[in-house]
């Protein structure tokens, strides 16, 4: 690491010189030496551990100093807030419940707002027609989850013949993955409720939020330092442009130095705000993809966000999912779909037109996918078994 002047970070081109770190540098690190040799305060100040999501490899456990919690919790509560969320309102939370903190996080906020909570998890800790059940039963007007969990449930309620769009869930509250437009679309039509969409991780807590009025990603600039910067350069970009989000977390690094981290994700941020109000003083990101999630298919790129998207604008498209295998030495995209009409040369059709690539497709029977859903923290929509 090169040498810094530590008196002279608030030169940009001093603070540059930090070398960005990322998630497969801190996996570098054995896990019984991780504490030792990252973390800057005893063990005897762990208050508790967030874990990391491990889409893209070995998860981590990040140690959390009662200091950091008192600034994680105080941003969780503007989750609520970002939305218009009172005392009046309940909120169903179906963020998965367990080592991964964002259910506990959203929860313990609603509860310090007065907001009433029902904490079932995902379906792999309470199964999802339960969930409907308690929706049916104890009327919340938020729901909070990942969307791809929120549409599991609405194919299910569609199943099961329980309208969702005559629910008392007004407002949804997701995060964790993408959200598109498309996504996004099929969500609020299948509920008849308005989705706010959070972007946050683990190595720092929310990072930003959509409020009421939908202009965008609030980021807060307060909590946190946020550089988007050349993927390969490593310059920053200009103001609304496109490039890789850096974040340095400034009042919850008492005890993990997430110095210019590297999340992962491409994002534009612009210096103006937008909107009245409170949060208007908050520049505006907009979330462009991962960085991480493509498949290669015969020399062609394809984003897992814009094969979702090509999918999910059929509306006769239920859920899907998709294998990549080699066969012969040759890439096969398989898409095995689930679909209110039996079409699949639709599907065909729509995906070599998007991306040139001519899929195999396989219908499956209504409520596959679902069963399988059940048993995983996330959707496994995208599996690449080449190897």
């Amino acid at each position: 690491m090169p040498k810094v002047d530590l008196e002279r970070l608030d030169d940009p081109e001093v603070w540059r010189k930090i070398p960005v770190l990322t998630k497969e540098d801190l996996r570098q690190i054995p896990p019984e030496r991780f504490h030792d040799e990252f973390c800057i305060q005893p063990r005897t100040r762990v208050v508790e551990y967030w874990r990391s999501g491990g889409a893209t490899g070995r998860p981590l456990f990040y140690p959390r100093s009662a200091e950091d919690m008192r600034h994680n919790m105080l941003i969780f509560e503007r989750a609520w807030a970002l939305i218009g969320a009172t005392a009046d309102d309940c909120a169903h939370i179906s963020f998965p419940l367990g080592v991964h903190p964002v259910a506990h996080l959203y929860a313990r906020a609603a509860i310090n707002l007065g907001i009433g909570t029902v904490w079932c998890g995902a379906g792999t800790n309470t199964p999802s027609e339960t969930q409907l059940e308690l929706i049916d039963h104890l009327k919340p007007s938020v729901w909070i989850g990942m969307a791809s969990y929120g549409l599991h449930l609405a194919n299910l309620a569609e199943a099961k013949g329980f309208n969702l769009k005559d629910s008392s869930v007004k407002k949804i509250i997701v995060a964790a993955e993408p959200l598109s437009p498309v996504k996004r679309e099929k969500l609020e039509r299948a509920w008849g409720a308005e989705v706010f969409d959070h972007f946050g991780m683990t190595e720092g807590a929310l990072v930003s939020g959509e409020a009421l009025g939908h202009h965008g990603l609030h980021a807060f600039a307060d909590m946190y330092f946020l550089e988007v910067i050349d993927e390969k350069t490593g310059a920053p970009v200009a103001d609304g442009e496109v490039g890789s989000l850096v974040v340095t977390p400034l009042w919850s690094n008492s005890m993990t130095p997430f110095l210019r981290w590297s999340s992962g994700d491409l994002v534009s941020l612009s210096s103006q705000g937008a909107g009245e109000g409170p949060w208007s003083v908050y520049p505006v990101m907009r979330h462009a993809r991962r960085t991480v999630g493509f498949f290669k298919v015969r020399g062609v790129n394809i984003n897992h966000s814009d094969l979702e998207d090509a999918m999910f604008r059929d509306p006769e498209v239920v859920d899907f999912r998709a294998e990549l295998s080699n066969e012969g030495n040759n890439d096969v995209l398989h898409l095995h779909v689930e679909m209110r009409a039996q079409a699949k040369e639709r599907v065909i059709d729509a995906i070599k037109k998007t991306f040139q690539v001519t899929p195999r497709v396989t219908l499956l029977e209504r409520g596959t996918i679902a069963r399988e859903f059940e048993a995983n923290i996330k959707a496994p929509r995208f599996v690449d078994r080449r190897g």
